[in-house]
């Protein structure tokens, strides 16, 4: 049988009480349990000396015979120690996941698009100031061709109108 020292809660709604229990693994939280050897009352201040309340002696007793108590009653035993003894009832240690805090796997996808896009845009804005750099450094056109340009309409234009007026004439004989 698979002995835990654990929580057993108990109180109202909004007012949690718990008792300090050895029960077997399988039983429910609350339900059935071998001995009641302390209490937790959580809504004390921190430091009220009836916050929590544990038979140190009942309780090695128990871990001698095998039972395994959970983190929160752990925690509460490794600040405990008995008469005449300088070690804790049950050594705890703080547990070290540094994954823990790691984001997931779509959240890093996402990470990534964001920053593939930030470089992007990056690259988009340096071409656009070379761009820019450049028509601003290059030599300026001179405006002749410009109108050689216009003269070279003006004279398509003339050009076609002189075809149309001799199209009409030619209607015009025959």
């Amino acid at each position: 049988m698979a002995l835990k020292i654990r929580l057993a809660r108990g109180g109202s709604k909004k007012r949690p009480f718990y008792r300090v229990v050895v029960a077997d693994s399988r039983a429910p939280r609350d339900g059935r349990y071998i001995e009641k050897i302390g209490t937790h009352d959580p809504r004390l201040p921190k430091d009220s000396e009836d916050r929590v309340k544990i038979d140190g002696a009942k309780a090695a007793e128990w871990i001698k015979k095998g039972a395994v108590p959970t983190d929160r009653v752990a925690r509460f035993l490794s600040q405990m120690t008995l008469e005449g003894e300088t070690k804790p009832i049950y050594a705890w240690e703080h547990g070290n996941n540094p994954n823990k805090g790691e984001p997931g796997t779509k959240a890093k996808e996402r990470l990534q698009e964001k920053a593939d896009k930030e470089e992007a845009r990056k690259e988009a804005e340096a071409e656009a100031k070379k761009a820019a750099e450049e028509a601003k450094n290059a030599p300026a056109e001179e405006e002749a061709p410009a109108e050689e340009a216009e003269a070279a309409a003006e004279g398509e234009a003339s050009a076609e109108a002189a075809a149309e007026s001799e199209a009409s004439e030619e209607e015009k004989t025959s």
